[in-house]
Parts: C-alpha cells; structure tokens; sequence
C-alpha cells in the first residue's frame, strides 16, 4: 500500500466535523503566535533589548536550516559530501570576513555548485 493508499485510507474514516475542529483549531494557533508579537507590542518600537535580540535571528535561523543539510546529506543516503563542507566553510569565511549574510549565502552556493559541477 502506498503512502498516498494509506492516507486516503485513513482519511475516510475521519468525520468532516473533526477535520474542521483541527483546520479552526491550527489556524486559531497560528493567529496568537503572530499576535502575541506583533499585538503585544503594539505600533511602538520594540525595547532596545529585544531589537537588539532580534537583529541576530536570521544569522542563526540560517545556519540552523542548513548545517543538517550539509552534515547529512540524503542525495547521499546520510553520508556527507564533501563538496558541501567545503562551500560550507567558505560560507562562514566570508560572512566572518565581511560580517554580512548576502555575500556569504552567495559564496557558498557558488562554491556549492562550482565543486558539485567540478565533480567533487
């Protein structure tokens, strides 16, 4: 059986009503998460603290997302390439070098894709 089988299986024997009562439910969810930023803070300005804080959530969001897909890789079936450790760590070269995201995320997916067509 496969995996769309299985759920479409599954899928049957689950009354609309619940269906719904989840959707409202998730979206109801997601709706105070975002407000709980963005209303509670109000039209103001955040505290400097909290800007300050913040300020640094894309630098470590981004090397969070990728670090697993460098470390294991499953073009590879979980075995890391070494072509991506090293556009990795020249990724975090320039982005030391030069302090700034753009030309460090560029780097690394032109060294990515360089060593990858090279065949390493």
């Amino acid at each position: 059986m496969s995996g769309a089988e299985a759920g479409a299986e599954a899928a049957q024997g689950m009354d609309g009503g619940y269906v719904w009562t989840v959707i409202l439910g998730l979206g109801l969810v997601t709706y105070l998460i975002r407000f709980s930023g963005l209303g509670l803070l109000g039209a103001g300005a955040p505290p400097p603290w909290l800007a300050r804080a913040l300020a640094y959530v894309p630098t470590a969001v981004l090397p969070a997302i990728i670090a697993p897909l460098v470390a294991f890789d499953r073009a590879t079936g979980g075995v890391a390439a070494p072509h991506a450790f090293i556009a990795a760590g020249l990724a975090l070269a320039v982005g030391a070098w030069l302090r700034s995201l753009l030309p460090a995320i560029l780097a690394g997916m032109a060294a990515f894709h360089l060593l990858r067509f090279a065949g390493l």
